[in-house]
């Protein structure tokens, strides 16, 4: 027990690795553990403000919309309908779901290719992943529960999706165990790694398929009628005269939108119509002239604002003051909340240098925040390293909880402002179960395709797995905590007929109960792979 404690605390050697300076290494281990942990927090924060961006610019995607020309057979004019060119199931699985998933997924591929050339995987990648899937599961289930209001009920409107969904997610864990135990024991096979990153398709096309209702495909469950007004508005701000005015060059299906909502692509307003009216050449030509230089003044405008905004400390407090406000004039309060957005002003400002959303439908800005998310995702990996080499904690074990946490923070943020916002839970819980699916199907799926990819090619060899008992030890505990999971969330369809909500006493109760198979989870894991059991 005693070399187990010493192996875990990791005193016995000294860490001669070091993150900026050589002169690290000077340091006591007390000085560096708590210097990197605060390091390794400083890149959370960063990490949630950049999704955050990045949640902006795929709106923007999402909202992209096709123009289709109808002529009348009666007035012989052209009737112009612009239709939404994302499926929003499609769009949840895809865009939301990998977007919320992208750390997770980023800091799994950088340890895959800072570990090519090795016969065995590194272990950071997929204990995070299998320690996020646990912390989507209930933690944010948890959270999801207890959102609403007390007595008011949220249930999921398309029930068949979410089962297709789920049983997805089940088979992936399901389908890691089999190749980590049963098929080819401690190692992977380049076809292994290729099948498990196809699966991800074959979870798109069914997904689609159940929404759109294809006959012998899709589940016979009828689709719940979701109300008009699916996602409440928002109560519009005060906006200065230079916002109105560039906001006039935004979509007309953006008009009054004030506040960025990432789950408008649930909208039931998805498709305007309206008749176009002849106009000469000339005019047609000098408008869009006029258009396109207003746009790119205005874009110009707003890129200009966002290192506005970055610099500006006290933008934080130009608000108006509600009632809940007030109690904010504390001088500690407000001197506490000047330190924190000091504390956060270089991300701010470095992440101003993504473009707006509003250039190229948010393609660019989407891109721009991945390459953000990457880099931020690679400091984190080299940091984890070091928390593991001065205290010689098993990587796992970190994977497990602190990367886990902290890189499923966009999940936690995406599902709860769903859970808040939308009238149905349908967002909020597949946002969970398609996070999962695209952790395997992604997350550990590429980053092993490329390591099993280079060994066929290098050495003629398969991928080892050094750890793999404990990884599949993890995958049999989740599986069955999340059985017990999920039988709760079923169990309160049936009771109360939502899965979200209800009374609050009960909520309570559920979200204790989740975060208690949440805590068995990481203990069991922690144990397993550190030699206790």
């Amino acid at each position: 027990m005693v070399g187990y404690l010493s192996s875990i605390l990791g005193y016995a050697e000294k860490c001669d690795s070091y993150l900026i300076f050589s002169g690290e290494t000077a340091l006591g281990n007390s000085v560096r553990i708590v210097l990197y942990f605060l390091g390794l927090a400083y890149c959370f924060f960063g990490l949630s403000a950049i999704t955050a961006r990045f949640f902006q610019s795929m709106e923007n995607v999402v909202k992209h919309s096709r123009e289709v020309v109808v002529i009348d057979p009666v007035t012989k004019a052209e009737i112009i309908t612009h239709e939404k060119v994302w499926n929003y199931t499609i769009a949840d699985i895809s865009l939301l779901a990998f977007g919320t998933s992208f750390p997770q997924i980023s800091l799994a591929t950088i340890d895959a290719i800072r570990n090519l050339g090795n016969l065995y995987a590194g272990g950071l990648g997929p204990g995070t992943l299998v320690g996020s899937a646990a912390f989507d599961l209930f933690p944010i289930h948890a959270v999801c529960v207890v959102i609403p209001k007390a007595g008011e009920l949220k249930k999921i409107a398309d029930l068949g999706v979410w089962i297709v969904e789920l049983f997805w997610s089940f088979w992936a864990y399901i389908w890691l165990y089999i190749i980590l135990e049963v098929w080819t024991p401690n190692m992977i096979t380049l076809s292994e790694a290729l099948l498990t990153v196809l699966q991800y398709g074959l979870l798109l096309i069914h997904a689609y398929a159940q929404d759109k209702r294809w006959p012998y495909i899709s589940l016979p469950i009828a689709r719940d009628e979701r109300p008009e007004d699916w996602v409440p508005e928002e109560i519009p701000r005060q906006k200065s005269l230079e916002t109105v005015e560039c906001s006039e060059i935004t979509h007309f299906n953006e008009e009054n939108r004030d506040t960025v909502d990432i789950f408008s692509i649930h909208s039931e307003n998805s498709r305007d119509t309206y008749v176009r009216v002849p106009q000469t050449d000339d005019a047609e030509n000098s408008g869009k002239f006029m258009e396109t230089e207003l746009e790119d003044t205005c874009l110009l405008t707003i890129w200009r604002q966002q290192f506005v905004d970055a610099l500006t400390v006290c933008n934080f407090f130009q608000q108006v003051e509600s009632q809940q406000s007030k109690k904010m004039d504390n001088i500690y309060i407000r001197i506490a909340k000047i330190f924190w957005q000091l504390l956060l002003l270089p991300w701010r400002f470095m992440f101003a240098f993504v473009p707006p959303c509003h250039i190229a439908h948010g393609w660019i800005s989407f891109i721009c925040s991945l390459i953000f998310i990457s880099g931020i995702a690679y400091i984190v990996t080299k940091i984890t390293d070091l928390i593991s080499c001065v205290t010689g904690i098993n990587a796992y074990v970190i994977a497990f909880t602190a990367l886990a946490g902290g890189t499923s923070w966009p999940d936690l943020v995406a599902s709860k402002i769903a859970a808040e916002r939308q009238k149905t839970a349908d967002s909020a819980i597949a946002n969970i179960t398609c996070s999962n699916s695209v952790n395997i199907y992604v997350g550990i799926g590429v980053p092993w395709l490329i390591d099993t990819l280079y060994n066929f090619i290098a050495y003629r060899e398969p991928l080892r797995i050094q750890n793999a008992g404990g990884l599949s030890f993890s995958l049999i505990v989740f599986f069955a905590t999340s059985v017990g999971c999920i039988s709760v969330l079923v169990l309160r369809r049936i009771v109360f007929g939502a899965e979200l909500g209800g009374p609050r006493l009960w909520a309570w109760i559920t979200c204790a109960f989740f975060m208690l198979l949440w805590v068995i989870f990481v203990v069991l894991s922690s144990l397993k792979v550190s030699g206790f059991i």
